[in-house]
């Protein structure tokens, strides 16, 4: 009969086991990789968070909002580092609410130097010094484009990975540190393409073209949302063929290149612009967007991270 309240005593702690092992077996697991794992200044990043429990993934770096967007088990950005962002430390923060809880993926990736050029370009000294008269157009246009880009569709526009938008050579262009006429310093946000007059302009990806007029620097210029903050911009055509609002594919032809706007002759200048960061459009040709078969490769938070207060 001693025994029966040993066998008794078993049975409650084997319970006990029981309903615990569930609770350890849905704590959620996640994942975050970022693509590529060398992040330098003007680089474009894919950010990819494994968490097929959570009900919605926010982020922020540098300052910038990341949008996530769902694709399968896993949410997915497509984000980067200014070209003038600083080097050194830097911290993602990625939260995932997972059973209302918040789940902290915050993680710090160093940002290293991308060791771009200086050159100097001699252009027609009105735009290096604009005339009264153009300044009023250069505040106008600056107004335009401000709206333009506040404009971005909440959804991802773009289809897997981005297509050089001419068949010529890119130069290494980006990045460059450029003195104007020996007086004004800027940085080259885009890359230059050596396309001769009337080459064909083609869409680098899927998306809503935002704006299609000439612009006092950007000559005849087309700028086209990818969404989700994400757009790219083509200056010096010597012909616009499409028209503003119009949905355009990869491939589809833009107008013609040519020598209008600030320029030393005919080519064209192509531009990758993420939340207000400018960056390397060489490096996102590059970059696999095949979201069924990109690599995973790159900083990784913990597998098993525990659900805690978000970072404000």
């Amino acid at each position: 009969m001693r025994l029966l309240p040993f066998v008794l005593r078993l049975a409650v702690c084997c319970a006990g086991i029981a309903v615990a092992l569930p609770a350890r077996a849905m704590e959620p697991h996640a994942q975050v990789t970022v693509t590529p794992e060398l992040v330098v200044a003007g680089s474009p990043e894919l950010i990819r968070v494994t968490a097929p429990d959570a009900t919605s993934i926010e982020g922020e770096w540098l300052t910038r909002r990341i949008a996530f967007f769902r694709h399968g088990s896993e949410w997915i950005a497509l984000a980067g580092v200014d070209v003038e962002a600083p080097l050194g430390p830097s911290v993602l923060h990625i939260t995932a609410q997972v059973s209302g809880a918040p789940v902290d993926l915050t993680q710090s990736i160093a940002i290293h130097a991308a060791h771009y050029r200086t050159g100097t370009i001699t252009v027609a000294p009105k735009f290096v010094e604009p005339p009264p008269e153009a300044l009023k157009q250069i505040e106008e246009e600056s107004k335009l484009k401000a709206a333009v880009f506040a404009a971005s569709a909440p959804e991802p526009l773009w289809q897997s990975s981005f297509h050089a938008p001419v068949a010529a050579q890119a130069t290494d262009s980006f990045g460059t540190r450029r003195m104007f006429n020996g007086k004004l310093a800027s940085i080259h946000k885009g890359a230059d393409f050596r396309a001769a007059m009337g080459t064909p302009v083609h869409a680098g990806n899927s998306g809503t073209v935002a704006l299609a007029r000439p612009l006092y620097y950007e000559g005849n210029c087309v700028i086209i949302d990818h969404g989700m903050g994400l757009f790219t911009l083509s200056m010096h055509f010597s012909r616009i063929d499409v028209k503003e609002g119009q949905h355009v594919k990869a491939g589809d032809v833009l107008g013609l290149s040519g020598a209008t706007g600030r320029v030393t002759g005919p080519h064209l200048h192509w531009a990758v612009r993420w939340q207000g960061a400018y960056l390397d459009p060489i490096k996102l040709l590059k970059l696999n967007l095949n979201l069924n078969g990109a690599a995973k490769t790159s900083h990784r938070a913990s597998p098993h991270a525990k659900p805690h207060r978000a970072h404000p």
